[in-house]
């Protein structure tokens, strides 16, 4: 009995966690459609079918729904031109600014948390790579790498994160390769070969890696935070090129769904509790920071120009804003229609592939 109310409570939980982000999301629509005096029918909780109408503000219903992850808003004439004073029929920038006012607020989200959590932790330095610990007879031991350092760059190429440094290691294995590390602000040049078959957990190197980090207030972390959210919507543009290019595995590269956000939730949850255990009253900054992950990726995710996403409707809009020329609404509706379908099988695919993780124990 106890099991089976702690996956309730978790359920509850992770329903309640990732129903602010979207519900953020989709206040972003409402706002700007309502700045431009478009009205808006219905803002809903969950997707239908509608479980139950919880009140009426001006001309708007706001909707509880059966189907719980995600909300929407539908504004007035949302997909007809012909209805007068409908967003459909608003001039093109404002239909552009409706569109892109969710993704916004995601994003502006994603740095408010960011800037939170490195209030706490301080804010991660990109532009190198410290060394967290060296493995004993490693190369990198024997170049004499320490904890603490700072590598700069490899081969001549700059090095800010842990992934480019993998890519340039792994292109280089069993071969002599020059490292600039800084120490005590002096940099200094070392030469020391890759391992092509290291020890278990070692890596090609021996060292483990983090991010430098440097303390900051609240206020003064805001632009670490927006640069965190910049630096992520550039690995996700590159990620399919670096999948293909084999510079990151496929489990790198995995598409998580509600499923697996869930587990990533319960893992935050339990860190956050060891945390308050040695520190009471320390901040949940895995919760935060892994509710500032989600954010900023449903943000940069929903800009991506695919049909049944705001970035796929922003396309749409394009042709009007810049040749003054519009895209018959039958067409586009229709594109829409069947790139919502598509979506939903990804969502079916993704969700079970979690599933098969969450079965391996991976």
């Amino acid at each position: 009995m106890d099991a089976v109310l702690d996956i309730l409570l978790r359920v509850v939980y992770f329903v309640v966690f990732l129903g602010v982000l979207v519900f953020l999301h989709e206040l972003g629509h409402f706002f700007f459609a309502k700045l431009f005096k478009i009205e808006v029918e219905e803002f809903g909780f969950g997707f239908p079918p509608r479980m139950v109408k919880l009140f009426r503000l001006a001309e708007t219903d706001f909707t509880l729904n059966w189907i719980p992850f995600g909300a929407f808003v539908r504004p007035k004439g949302e997909n007809d031109p012909n209805i007068t004073g409908g967003m459909a029929s608003a001039a093109p920038w404002k239909r552009f600014l409706i569109l892109v006012g969710g993704p916004l607020f995601n994003i502006v989200t994603a740095i408010i948390l960011f800037s939170i959590v490195f209030s706490y932790t301080g804010a991660p330095v990109r532009e190198a790579v410290q060394v967290m610990g060296v493995a004993e007879s490693s190369p990198a031991a024997a170049a004499g790498l320490q904890e603490g350092d700072l590598i700069v760059s490899i081969q001549g190429k700059a090095i800010i994160d842990g992934e480019g440094l993998k890519r340039i290691v792994g292109a280089n294995l069993g071969k002599d390769i020059t490292m600039v590390y800084r120490r005590a602000g002096r940099d200094t040049t070392i030469t020391l070969t890759p391992r092509t078959n290291p020890p278990a957990g070692q890596g090609a190197i021996g060292i483990s890696m983090g991010t430098p980090l440097v303390p900051v207030n609240w206020f003064q972390a805001i632009p670490y935070a927006a640069y965190d959210v910049f630096y992520q919507a550039k690995m996700l543009v590159s990620m399919p090129g670096m999948l293909m290019r084999g510079e990151i595995s496929g489990d790198q590269a995995r598409v998580v769904g509600p499923i697996g956000m869930e587990g990533l939730l319960n893992d935050a949850s339990k860190q956050d509790q060891a945390m308050q255990a040695a520190n009471p009253g320390m901040a949940p900054l895995a919760q935060l920071s892994l509710m500032g992950l989600i954010s900023a990726a449903l943000g940069i995710t929903n800009l991506l120009p695919l049909p049944a996403l705001d970035g796929g409707r922003i396309i749409f809009v394009l042709p009007e804003l810049l040749f003054r020329k519009r895209v018959p609404a039958e067409m586009e509706n229709m594109v829409h229609l069947v790139g919502f379908a598509a979506l939903l099988i990804l969502m079916v695919v993704i969700s079970g592939q979690d599933i098969s993780y969450l079965i391996q124990g991976r």
